[in-house]
């Protein structure tokens, strides 16, 4: 509850430009966030404490981090807009459907295009791209190009020297 208070009153409606400050708050509640992230003021995070994101990484405009679950975004990681993040589901072969936490890891330099899913317990690999409006249930290996629903892979990405 008090998260969504500091959401309201200091995160959802601070000017774009102050990445850093959404930073801070973001950190105030237990975030493991570095300076150098970059997150738009309608991203939605649904837990602070279970996010870690790191340096040069973005999450974009009306992203949806829903984390019961943590969820590891690496370093020069790109969530674009709309983009949905999921890390929990329930046992539905259970009457009560109790909740089951997956955490979701984004290696660095991959990229999840905009209103892409991905799923709970996924790992994305280092410089995979999840293309727009894919949903990704599985893990993506490294430096490939997923498209779909389901996701499947399509292409195999060039590596690029990060300097």
């Amino acid at each position: 509850m008090f998260w969504w208070c500091g959401y309201f009153l200091f995160f959802r409606f601070s000017p774009i430009p102050l990445f850093k400050f959404r930073t801070l708050v973001l950190r105030m509640f237990f975030s493991n966030i570095s300076f150098g992230a970059r997150i738009y003021p309608s991203a939605k995070v649904w837990n602070p404490r279970n996010l870690t994101v790191g340096r040069e990484s973005t999450i974009g405009p009306l992203a949806d981090i829903y984390n019961q679950g943590r969820i590891i975004i690496k370093e020069r990681v790109i969530i674009s807009q709309k983009a949905t993040l999921c890390a929990s589901t329930h046992d539905y072969n259970h009457s009560l459907h109790p909740l089951i936490l997956k955490p979701i890891v984004i290696e660095n330099n991959a990229w999840v295009c905009a209103e892409a899913f991905i799923g709970p317990g996924v790992t994305i690999g280092e410089g995979a791209v999840i293309g727009a409006r894919a949903v990704l249930m599985k893990d993506a290996e490294p430096w490939s190009v997923y498209a779909g629903n389901p996701a499947i892979k399509i292409k195999t990405r060039k590596r690029f020297d990060e300097s």
